[in-house]
């Protein structure tokens, strides 16, 4: 009887310490706690890297719940993973969910990085993004591609160069580079040639020079007096200038007045440019006038009244003949 009493108190002691060890494992371990209540939140990234179920969830450092399950999704491009959040932590729909590792081999987890901190809460079952971890591997990878880029792009810059030497660096082109430095060291010492001359030349007339400037100076100066002198007289004599541009306006005025009327046939040069008739006799006269003035010329006065007697005589007779036949 005391043997089975004390089976009986060794059993319920193994089992009071292994429920007591259970608890003490499940209360340090990283997954949550049996008394503690908490909502489930689905994360969705391309790649988890080496997160494994029960590891921590940490907000701001930290630990606010536990990674429950892990599973691939059905179109097996992206990867579903449940947390277990306490209920008490309220975590914003804004927050950044990053799966981070812990130092440079250390554990990974996911860690929650608020932001603005804006509501809404996320509520039990929310789907939410996740950022993928840093992969050393992927990095390692590009960094050999990109090594090996910048080996072909030295590869391709070597053979450049050697191009360069075979086209541009040879013996001809070396032996046309020296020619063209001796041609441009003729040439310089050509042009201290000629600078020395032209400062001999300078020298040597220099009083030459120094007349040629002062006569120009001095025509300067006479041109400078003239220009004064003119605008003197035309100030002194602006109002005459002005009267005599006046009259003759007033003039071509007249003379067109005067063409006007005589193409219109006003005044007796107007009436005889109108009248035919009155022109004609008009150069009639004139031409008697011009046969006069060449007899008084030849004959003079006298002579033209001798002249014309003998006529009158003539005529009178041969009246008187004619009266009596």
């Amino acid at each position: 009887m005391e043997k089975s009493r004390l089976e009986i108190k060794v059993g319920l002691f193994v089992l009071f310490g292994l429920a007591l060890l259970a608890a003490i494992l499940l209360q340090f371990s990283k997954g949550a706690s049996l008394w503690r209540g908490a909502y489930e939140l689905h994360l969705h990234a391309v790649n988890v890297g080496g997160i494994k179920p029960r590891a921590g969830v940490l907000l701001a450092g930290v630990q606010v719940g536990s990674v429950s399950e892990i599973n691939l999704a059905p179109d097996g491009k992206s990867v579903t993973i449940d947390l277990k959040i306490y209920n008490e932590v309220q975590i914003y729909h804004d927050a950044r969910f990053v799966i981070e590792q812990s130092g440079f081999l250390g554990d990974q987890y996911v860690s929650i990085i608020p932001t603005t901190n804006a509501l809404p809460y996320l509520v039990n079952g929310a789907d939410v993004p996740c950022q993928e971890p840093f992969n050393l591997q992927e990095v390692a990878r590009s960094a050999a591609g990109f090594i090996q880029r910048i080996d072909e792009t030295a590869k391709k810059l070597d053979a450049s160069v050697t191009d360069l030497r075979a086209q541009v660096l040879n013996a001809q082109t070396l032996a046309n580079f020296g020619t063209s430095i001796t041609n441009l060291k003729l040439f310089t010492e050509q042009a201290l040639d000629t600078v020395r001359d032209i400062n001999q030349i300078v020298n040597t007339n220099g009083a030459q020079v120094g007349v040629t400037v002062s006569n120009a100076v001095a025509f300067s100066s006479s041109l400078i007096e003239l220009e004064t002198s003119a605008k003197a007289v035309l100030a002194t004599n602006s109002v005459n200038l002005n009267q005599a541009t006046k009259n003759i306006a007033d003039a071509t005025a007249t003379f067109k007045q005067l063409a006007a009327d005589l193409q219109a046939g006003k005044g007796l040069a107007g009436a005889v440019l109108q009248n035919p008739e009155l022109a004609t006799n008009v150069q009639n006269i004139a031409a008697n006038l011009s046969v006069t003035s060449s007899n008084l010329n030849q004959l003079g006065l006298w002579g033209i009244l001798w002249s014309h007697k003998p006529t009158a005589t003539n005529t009178s007779t041969s009246h008187s003949n004619r009266a009596h036949p």
